[in-house]
C-alpha cells in the first residue's frame, strides 16, 4: 500500500523557520521524482517545488524561491521541505506527492 505521510507543520510567527517531512512507504521512493504542493484556505492547488529521483533536479515556485530548500533522503524513504523566512501568505496545507498519490497534508500557519 502506498503511503505517503507529511509531518511539521505548525503555527510560526512571520520570519520564522519549519521543516516538512513527507515519510514515503509502499514504492521505490529512490526511483520516484517528488513534489511539494499547497493549498491555501479557500484557494486552489499551487505547485511549490519538485526533486528528481537524484535529488539534483531541483525547481522551485517564484513565490518560494530563494526561501524554502527542497531535500530527500533516499536512505530514509523521506523528502523535505526547509521554509525560512515564512510570510502570512505561505499559510496553507502542504502536500507532498509523487504524481499519482499524495498525502494527507500538513497545515502551516503564519501569524503573528
Amino acid at each position: 500500500q502506498v503511503q505517503l505521510v507529511e509531518s511539521g507543520g505548525g503555527l510560526v510567527q512571520p520570519g520564522g523557520s519549519l521543516r516538512l517531512s513527507c515519510m514515503v512507504s509502499g514504492f521505490n521512493f529512490s526511483t520516484f521524482p517528488m513534489s511539494w504542493v499547497r493549498q491555501a484556505p479557500g484557494k486552489g492547488l499551487e505547485w511549490v517545488s519538485f526533486i528528481n529521483s537524484k535529488g539534483v533536479d531541483i525547481t522551485y515556485a517564484d513565490s518560494v524561491k530563494g526561501r524554502f530548500t527542497i531535500s530527500r533522503d533516499n536512505a530514509k524513504n523521506t523528502m523535505y521541505l526547509q521554509m525560512n523566512a515564512l510570510k502570512p501568505e505561505d499559510t496553507a496545507v502542504y502536500y507532498c506527492t509523487q504524481g499519482e498519490v499524495w498525502g494527507q497534508g500538513t497545515l502551516v500557519t503564519v501569524s503573528s
